[in-house]
């Protein structure tokens, strides 16, 4: 079963996909809004993505702030989950995002990746890891 991962961003997506059994992660693209509030091309980019790679489930970081409560970004993000499965009739499952981004950072600071590339790529990477971090915990 393939499973699809999401770092959901004010104007950016990072997503990332499972291989057939579960076990990696692997970041699939990026998907830039223009106006931040028109979610529909993105979930059309989504449903696109879940049908060439046969997805059966979505995991979609949930930004919780570091004192575990939910501010203004979950409630965004609570709407985009809702919309997700309106649109793709898919289980989204939640899964705690706290540290993702400054972890994938990290990654990409030590792999000596230049400023510029490592803002084309983050948002990616941080999906890979939200989406290992479910797969580790549910193995």
């Amino acid at each position: 079963m393939r499973i699809l991962g999401l770092d959901f961003g004010t104007k950016t997506t990072g997503v990332a996909v499972s291989d057939p059994l579960g076990f990696t992660a692997q970041g699939l693209e990026i998907i830039r809004r223009t106006d931040s509030y028109n979610l529909k091309p993105t979930i059309n980019r989504i449903k696109e993505i879940c049908e060439e790679y046969k997805v059966e489930k979505i995991v979609l970081g949930f930004p919780k702030n570091m004192n575990n409560t939910e501010g203004e970004r979950c409630q965004h993000t609570l709407v985009f989950k809702k919309k997700l499965e309106q649109a793709l009739a898919l289980p989204v499952d939640l899964w705690d995002e706290r540290l993702t981004t400054m972890e994938a950072e990290n990654v990409l600071l030590a792999a000596d990746v230049s400023r510029g590339r490592r803002k084309q790529v983050i948002d990616k990477l941080a999906a890979v890891l939200i989406l290992q971090n479910y797969l580790q915990a549910h193995s």
